[in-house]
């Protein structure tokens, strides 16, 4: 039976070969998203492997609790550099002083500023020979003043810069100017593949990221033979208690490991989606087209029962047939698999944050997933129309193929009743979330088992629906005449046939039209929210952290600019309360309601005061307090618990009392507290990290006024100059993943759904051939055949796209209130421009797919159909 199912591929390849890709589409993103998942974690690892390269064990210091960024004070100097080097076991001793720094190019856009991890800045730390092997020079010499700057080759390049030029860059406040002297390299690929490296002298480097004589840490070598851990707990002996901590280098590339497994593991989510999504609406296809191979080969298996085959035998057959075309499907799935992986940087990556590039890896894993997918999913898909293969009797040899057809079972009335009870079950659910008033554990299940039941109860009454919604449709195809009463007759012939077909199409548009209603409706609530949430006419903003500043210079040039009416500076940082950390805006309450429009339900923006804040709504509900509360909290680093031996600054406010509510409100984000108070307890004390700016009635529209306020700030690359319309479009457009996904499912939905079309029409023409015969031999001409062929498809592309719309739309409608609980603005908005575009995609790729087999069918001629059947 091997052979016999051997010679049917062989037979049937053509039929076979849309199987295959179907398969093989669903293999590749599994593939490629495993292969990329290594790929990037291995390009991560790389850079921090070739850090620690030739290191045994690194010092770094520690901080009192609740210690901010300018005030620490690193217990590591030159002292400290000389004892250790002079500790047993220890080759040398090398004193690091790392940071990181924002680079402007030359025509003055910011380089990689909104990475932090990838804006790299340390110290030219020459050895005995005078140059720093870390980073060897490749043109001009070494920074030696506080006035001179040495970059990395690439990031040089990157930013147009040559040597003599002024580079223009920021650490955490004001802008730097400093003129480049050399060009370095580095093997670290947190650099060479994107990221910026800027070098200063040691004082310099000193003075910007420690303090003066200390450093950020000390790489120590060991002689050969020695105990890295051993040696690591001889140099914990020497340190200062409390203020610096010894580690081996391997202990560190663990940590770092975990850090590089926990970033990375969102990469592959994306294309595990579409793979996924390509297996499940492949499986349709798979059932449907050895369904169908099946019934054309009733009489040949019938002809095997007959000679002697058991029904054993022959369902092993058509399963043997299946697994060939997996491993098939598997081998092509993998291959472009790898060019998957290859274009995913690319696309998952942005201009400020690239994916880290490397070869690619291609370990075992990939390859065993690729094979267990591809012929897993073919077999378990062949395995019902085997089960009905082997129920074939030998006495069906003595029957034609098109009685078969003629006689297809209809819709039992168990799948009635089953499909009925499901979809009135996963509407149900839905339903019951009309009173839903956030996106709770609870509330998120009930809609995800509620879709999944409803599209469940979807795809098996299909076979019920086709003949109403098919009927519906040829309302529409019979003013075409009779070509189009044919058309409508041959898709209703088979229900189960042309559900299995339509069944696709209809998974790949429920998603995208729910996903695509789901990200306007949001899109439009968020866009509805900056805008009632947003009085300022500009904000001037660092880019996403609460360790950089506005330069306080800068804010008060701001406040002198001619047009300009109010300046209210906001000072952000952490919130940690409740065990989880949100977000804090020091405002001044005199101005706050001048450019925040805030919609208090309980108590006074002026009541905000030293210890007193107000809460968002959602913060008040999650922690469940009220006007009056109070809250053990702490703005900033640290434990909040008290004064911290030996810290340079205050302890953390310990606690705080609730004395308004406020609707959510993007601008002020989940609590608003005095600024002082922040600029106290925050990361970097005094600073500010917004500028709101209100301006006159005249000089609000002014063309130049940004400009203006961007000379104002120094043209400084860590910082953000918006209008109150860029604002709000940013907004509006934070949803980019989502439009990812809604685009990729509707690619991949409709690349399958036309694959399926295609087998089903070619296999119903070859089933067909006798008919088609008769109807040219009754005056049908060819064009005629071809017309019919391609309103059969189309009509069954409409039947697909018309149930998933239903689905869909009705799922994001329903679901409305787990979003209206987060974003009040939140209302249910059709996007009727992206069901347009996935009903023409829908209806063309039904087209698309008629074109060989209406042509095949119209190259028939009646004579040699007649005798061919």
């Amino acid at each position: 039976m091997l052979r016999t199912a051997l010679r049917n591929v062989l037979a049937h390849k053509a039929r076979l070969i849309m199987t295959v890709l179907a398969v093989a589409l669903g293999v590749a993103f599994v593939s490629g998203s495993l292969v990329f998942a290594d790929t990037t974690t291995a390009a991560y690892r790389a850079s921090f492997a070739k850090s620690y390269a030739g290191v045994a064990v690194t010092v770094e210091p520690t901080y009192a609790p609740g210690a901010p960024a300018d005030r620490r004070a690193p217990a590591l100097d030159d002292a400290l550099v000389a004892r250790l080097a002079a500790v047993p076991g220890v080759a040398a001793a090398r004193p690091t002083v790392d940071g990181s720094v924002t680079l402007a190019a030359k025509d003055g856009s910011p380089m990689r500023a909104d990475d932090a991890m990838g804006r790299l800045a340390t110290a030219y730390v020459p050895g005995a020979d005078g140059t720093d092997a870390r980073h060897p020079l490749t043109a001009g010499r070494a920074p030696r003043t506080a006035g001179e700057v040495a970059l990395e080759r690439g990031t040089a390049a990157a930013g147009g810069y040559g040597l003599g030029d002024t580079v223009v860059l920021a650490v955490d406040g004001p802008v730097l100017r400093m003129r480049l002297v050399g060009l370095v390299s580095t093997d670290d690929t947190r650099v060479t593949s994107g990221g910026t490296l800027a070098l200063f002298d040691r004082a310099t480097a000193q003075k910007l990221f420690a303090a003066p004589g200390r450093y950020t840490g000390i790489d120590l070598s060991a002689t050969p033979g020695t105990d890295a851990f051993a040696l690591a707990r001889r140099v914990e002996a020497l340190l200062p208690a409390g203020r610096a901590e010894a580690s081996t280098a391997a202990a560190k590339a663990a940590q770092q490991a975990v850090f590089i497994d926990t970033r990375t593991a969102s990469y592959s989510r994306l294309p595990q989606i579409f793979a996924v999504v390509s297996l499940f609406i492949g499986s349709f296809l798979i059932v449907n087209t050895f369904t169908m191979l099946v019934t054309r080969r009733s009489r040949e298996i019938a002809l095997l029962r007959a000679i002697g085959a058991t029904r054993r035998q022959v369902v092993g057959s058509v399963l043997a047939e299946a697994a060939l075309v997996g491993l098939l499907a598997s081998a092509a799935g993998f291959a472009l698999g790898l060019g998957v992986a290859s274009v995913l940087p690319g696309l998952l990556g942005t201009a400020d944050n690239p994916v880290p590039r490397g070869p690619l890896v291609i370990g075992p894993g990939p390859v065993l997933a690729s094979l267990v997918v591809g012929v897993g999913v073919t077999v378990l898909a062949a395995w019902l129309p085997s089960r009905r293969a082997a129920r074939i009797a030998p006495v069906e040899a003595l029957r034609a193929v098109e009685q078969h057809s003629a006689s297809a079972p209809g819709p039992s009335r168990i799948r009635a009743a089953v499909g009925t009870v499901a979809l009135l079950l996963g509407a149900g659910l839905l339903v019951s979330l009309r009173d839903a008033e956030d996106a709770s554990d609870a509330n998120l299940q009930t809609a995800m088992a509620g879709c999944g039941v409803l599209v469940t109860g979807l795809i098996v009454l299909a076979p019920l629906l086709a003949r109403p919604v098919i009927r519906l449709i040829g309302r529409l195809t019979a003013r075409l005449g009779v070509v189009g009463d044919l058309a409508r007759d041959n898709a209703l012939r088979d229900p189960r046939r042309t559900a299995a077909t339509g069944v696709a199409l209809m998974i790949s548009t429920a998603l995208v039209s729910g996903l695509a209603a789901v990200d306007h409706s949001a899109g439009r609530a968020l866009d509805s929210q900056a805008a009632a949430g947003l009085g300022a006419d500009y904000v001037i903003g660092t880019r996403g952290t609460s360790t950089t500043a506005v330069d306080a210079a800068a804010v008060r040039r701001v406040a002198e600019l001619p047009g300009v009416a109010t300046v209210s500076a906001v000072a952000d940082s952490t919130f940690s309360a409740g065990g989880s950390v949100r977000q804090v805006s020091g405002v001044d309450p005199k101005t706050v309601r001048d450019v925040m429009r805030l919609h208090f339900t309980a108590g006074p923006v002026q009541d905000i005061g030293p210890g007193r804040i107000a809460v968002s709504g959602s913060f008040a509900r999650e922690q469940r307090v009220g006007v009056g509360s109070r809250i053990d909290a702490g703005i900033g680093p640290g434990t909040g618990a008290g004064p911290a031996p030996g810290s340079p600054r205050e302890a953390r406010q310990p606690s705080f009392t609730v004395v308004g509510i406020y609707e959510d409100n993007p601008t002020a984000q989940d609590v608003l507290a005095l600024r002082g108070d922040v600029q106290r307890y925050g990361f970097l004390p005094g600073s500010v990290q917004r500028v709101l700016v209100t301006v006159t009635g005249t000089g609000g529209a002014a063309a130049d006024l940004e400009k203006r306020l961007r000379g104002a700030v120094d043209h400084s690359p860590l910082l953000t100059v918006r209008s109150r319309a860029q604002l709000v479009r940013e907004q509006a457009g934070v949803a980019g993943d989502l439009i990812t996904l809604v685009v990729g499912l509707l690619a991949i939905g409709v690349a399958i759904s036309a694959l399926g079309m295609v087998n089903t029409l070619a296999l119903s023409v070859a089933e067909r051939t006798r008919e088609i015969g008769v109807l040219r031999a009754l005056g049908l001409d060819r064009s005629g055949v071809r017309r019919m062929i391609r309103l059969e498809s189309l009509t069954v592309a409409a039947y697909g796209t018309l149930l998933g719309l239903v689905c869909g739309l009705f799922a994001a409608w329903r679901v409305s209130g787990l979003a209206s609980g987060a974003i009040p603005q939140y209302a249910f908005s059709p996007p009727w421009g992206t069901v347009a575009l996935v009903v023409v995609l829908s209806l063309a790729a039904g087209v698309a797919a008629a074109a060989l087999p209406a042509r095949r069918a119209a190259a028939l001629g009646p004579l040699r159909a007649v005798a061919d059947a």
